[in-house]
């Protein structure tokens, strides 16, 4: 019996310049509830996928980057689209090899739930997360105490 073809998937900015595309399946979803999440997405919270470069196929498009500390004191490099402004993936320091792209890119109804939930201690008090999900106050695994 042979193996199916591993999954292709291709996140996109809005106005299409900057395409993202990944095979298989991330190594990781995540909620980020961070206060620069929720600045840098207008949104309360964003979600991410995160893949090993060996998983990323193809990154097309001119990009623009900015970069600021995180709360680890790791640099965060953010790479989004000049035109329209879409984040289309992120780099952390503290996590070499591998890139977050928002998971809105993909616009995939199909795509992974997220398995995690982080900077619970910033959420907005009214986002709440499925049971049973793993909720953490920060990034350091340290379990969050509301939510």
């Amino acid at each position: 019996m042979t193996e199916a073809p591993a999954k292709t998937r291709t996140a996109q900015c809005q106005c299409g310049q900057v395409r993202v595309t990944v095979t298989g399946e991330p190594a990781m979803v995540s909620a980020c509830n961070c206060t620069w999440c929720q600045r840098r997405s207008g949104s309360v919270f964003v979600v991410a996928s995160r893949w090993p470069l060996d998983q990323v196929v193809e990154r097309t498009g001119e990009v623009s980057r900015f970069e600021r500390l995180g709360a680890s004191g790791g640099r965060v490099t953010l790479s989004f689209c000049p035109t329209c402004s879409s984040t289309m993936w992120t780099e952390l320091e503290a996590m070499p090899g591998v890139i977050g792209v928002p998971v809105g890119a993909f616009a995939d109804p199909a795509f992974p739930a997220p398995q995690v939930a982080v900077w619970c201690d910033q959420k907005a008090d009214w986002v709440e997360f499925p049971e049973g999900m793993m909720q953490l106050a920060d990034q350091r695994r340290r379990p969050a105490e509301r939510g």
